[in-house]
């Protein structure tokens, strides 16, 4: 995304959008510590489905915690991405928004 072919009212308001996103991933359960322990909780219900499965032999039952904790390591993922992706846009439409505010302080000294 281009931001200099951006207005100033456009970038900031993105920028609070953003900002407000950030917030409540961080409040939410995929944020900070919660959200590695969710993650691990993932990954033992894959370990724990597997080891069933090696030593009751296949059962349909023994499919459910693998089933589940992929579906929970695959959220957690997918966040984990997004929060990346998002606070590296936010950091770009701050930085514009800097650079602007820079050359219109340069501009007003002339």
């Amino acid at each position: 995304m281009n931001f200099k072919k951006m207005t100033d009212e456009e970038l900031a308001s993105i920028r609070d959008e953003i900002g407000t996103w950030c917030t409540r991933h961080a409040q939410s359960i995929w944020g900070g510590r919660k959200g590695h322990a969710v993650g691990l909780l993932g990954v033992f219900g894959v370990s724990t489905g597997i080891v069933f499965l090696l030593f009751d032999g296949f059962e349909p039952v023994s499919l459910v915690p693998i089933l589940l904790g992929g579906v929970v390591c695959f959220m957690w993922y997918k966040v984990k991405q997004q929060h990346k992706k998002n606070s590296g846009f936010l950091e770009g439409v701050k930085d514009e928004i800097a650079r602007r505010v820079k050359k219109a302080e340069k501009a007003a000294k002339k």
